[in-house]
């Protein structure tokens, strides 16, 4: 086994040169399309770019940008970042086949003989460079990108979580799910992709921790894993915004105090809420405290408080409702009751993808320093959540909206038509204070304006009005006419059918 090792890092690290090698020979020289002159702007003089940010990205790329005095030079060293990344991607694949090769293949690792040795590296060799000199990898890899960062992190918790499985049932082997929580949350610092390797991590445990795994037990841990995929993305990122959001309104608004004071807090007590939980399912000398803290980082962290206004707070009660009628359930089966080991290790990955993600202070400390680009300018808690939120981008009919001949409903008022619309919610901004004296405030405004259009349909693929031309084009669409109320004129509008749609989405 000790030499399998070492041949297994040895050829590793060659595969690793040769695709490391191969991206920096070519490179590209200078600024490329798109937004990569954008990344490498906000690397070197650690700018705001476009929402929702790549803050550890900056970091990093910023880091290569000290080694060249030639301004010159700046996008060619980002250039080399996203070439090496891209070859440790590499490397971290061909460890992860290695490892699944071996399970097959092997079945005495005391005495693994030399045809067996040759299989699982020639599968991984093959393997990892096929993917090394495939297209759209090779083209990420040669620019200043976040998707070439994004990979290797997709590739280096997918490889964690084998050396987990490794050690699964040792005592020390939640060390590893505790360093993939914190890559985690530094890869939302880069791009939101490698929340996606989640579903396969959470298959590993369940395969690995459950000997008799079935089809039924399969489905349910994939269901598991969306709802911890939606814990990150739709709880954790927006709802620590949404939360300071709350209480800098009340220290600055109902308190008097001073901006960001009510952040300040905020971190505060969400630091000592886990601090707090991770201590009681340490010691386990109280379940009843125990319950208590777990809630409280919960409800802190914002996970419960899906949606916005109201109905954020009524969602949220609800979700700490049931989760703490589990909690404190008398009569629950031990098999189902949460261990305070499990409690303890959850909490421990909260609190380390809240390190990582606390790289997302970068964006306001520039843009409160007013740096030449400062796109949305998140300079507060509020502005941050838009920015966050990708607010500037409006939104698109994923399950049900408009098709592209929709028309928007319209009113009379007045004698005049009026296109109908609809705010989806509030914001605050800072008020812009009269004099000296007067005390920091923000000031509620009407949040983003949509239009209501009259004509929708479920799971609309062709949407857009501007490509009305390239869907025709595309397909034959046999559409079908609805009446269309123009103002008390009645027009017809000709839509596209459901099996249109259909087609085209699987076209």
């Amino acid at each position: 086994m000790k030499q399998y090792k070492t041949v297994n890092n040895l050829v590793g690290w060659i595969t690793f040169l040769i695709a490391a090698t191969v991206y920096c020979m070519t490179i590209e020289p200078t600024a490329s399309f798109w937004d990569c002159p954008e990344f490498i702007t906000t690397a070197y003089k650690l700018e705001v770019g476009h929402p929702p940010g790549a803050p550890f990205f900056m970091l990093t790329a910023n880091l290569f940008t000290q080694f060249v005095s030639d301004p010159a030079l700046v996008a060619k060293m980002v250039n080399y970042m996203s070439a090496l990344m891209s070859g440790a991607c590499i490397l971290f694949l061909f460890w992860s086949i290695t490892h699944l090769v071996r399970k097959l293949v092997i079945t005495d690792e005391t005495n693994i003989t030399r045809g067996q040795l040759i299989t699982v590296m020639g599968s991984g060799l093959v393997g990892a460079l096929a993917y090394t000199f495939s297209d759209t990898f090779w083209f990420s890899a040669v620019e200043g990108e976040v998707y070439a960062y994004s990979s290797m992190f997709t590739a280096i918790v997918f490889w964690l979580i084998l050396k987990w499985e490794d050690v699964a049932d040792q005592p020390h082997s939640d060390r590893w799910i505790i360093l993939i929580a914190y890559l985690t949350g530094l890869s939302i610092g880069v791009h939101l992709l490698n929340l996606l390797c989640l579903p396969a991590i959470v298959l590993v445990y369940y395969y690995k921790k459950v000997p008799g795994a079935n089809a039924k037990g399969s489905l349910l841990a994939l269901a598991g894993s969306m709802v911890l995929v939606a814990a990150v993305l739709y709880g954790i990122v927006p709802g620590v915004v949404k939360v300071g959001g709350w209480f800098e309104l009340l220290f600055v608004n109902s308190l008097g105090m001073p901006f960001n004071t009510g952040v300040i807090v905020y971190v505060a007590l969400l630091a000592a809420a886990i601090i707090w939980g991770i201590y009681e399912s340490y010691n386990e000398k109280s379940r009843t405290r125990m319950n208590l803290s777990f809630l409280l980082t919960i409800a802190m962290l914002g996970i419960p408080f899906y949606g916005h206004g109201a109905s954020a707070v009524i969602i949220g009660i609800l979700v700490l409702g049931v989760l703490a009628a589990y909690l404190f359930a008398s009569k629950l089966n031990e098999k189902i009751r949460m261990s305070a080991r499990t409690m303890n290790t959850a909490l421990l990955c909260t609190m380390m993808i809240m390190v990582g993600y606390s790289s997302y202070a970068l964006i306001v400390i520039r843009s409160v320093a007013n740096t030449p680009m400062d796109q949305n300018s998140p300079e507060d808690i509020f502005t941050l959540g838009e920015y966050l939120g990708r607010e500037q981008y409006g939104t698109r009919p994923l399950f049900y909206g408009p098709a592209y001949s929709s028309k928007v409903a319209l009113d009379v008022e007045d004698g005049y038509c009026v296109p109908r619309q609809k705010s989806t919610d509030t914001k605050y901004v800072r008020k812009e204070k009269t004099s000296p004296d007067e005390k920091d405030s923000y000031v509620e405004l009407p949040g983003r304006v949509e239009y209501e259009y009259a004509q929708n349909m479920l799971f609309p693929r062709m949407y857009s009005s501007a490509h009305t031309a390239y869907y025709k084009s595309w397909q034959d669409i046999t559409g079908y006419d609805v009446p269309y109320d123009q103002c008390g004129e009645m027009l017809m509008v000709n839509m596209p059918t459901q099996w249109d749609n259909i087609k085209f989405f699987f076209s």
